[in-house]
């Protein structure tokens, strides 16, 4: 789910609901710490699962210039980070990322995932 700032710079949690009855609303503040956080790019992502977890590897896909030299074109995944998640996280991952795409496309326009499409000189 997405969190927003709130003012002083902590961050509110949508979604988080007091108990009914007659006890009083709670705020609940959830602050982020970044002091570890590192930053990756990927171009390209696999999964994988077992019955518990969800496995995402995240790298790039590169070409191989050596292969492309002998005319066997090959693609190399250079993995960069693996994330475990339960599929309840996965679940909550992908619905938000549904929701981050739809955002962005109201705004900007469908993301077209076909890349012959998306070049500027491919024939229309």
């Amino acid at each position: 789910m997405a969190a927003k700032n709130d003012s002083t710079g902590g961050v509110q949690q949508p979604g988080a609901v007091p108990p009914a009855g007659d006890q009083a609303k709670q705020e609940v503040r959830l602050r982020i710490d970044e002091r570890n956080l590192q930053t990756s790019y990927a171009n390209a992502f696999r999964t994988d699962a077992t019955a518990e977890e969800v496995m995402i590897y995240f790298g790039l896909n590169l070409v191989n210039p050596v292969a492309a030299q002998q005319g066997t074109p090959e693609f190399v995944f250079q993995t960069s980070e693996r994330i475990i998640m339960n599929y309840s996280m996965a679940k909550r991952l992908a619905l938000t990322l549904g929701q981050t795409i739809r955002r962005h496309e109201e705004q900007f326009g469908e993301i077209e995932l076909d890349l012959a499409k998306r070049r500027k000189d491919a024939p229309k």
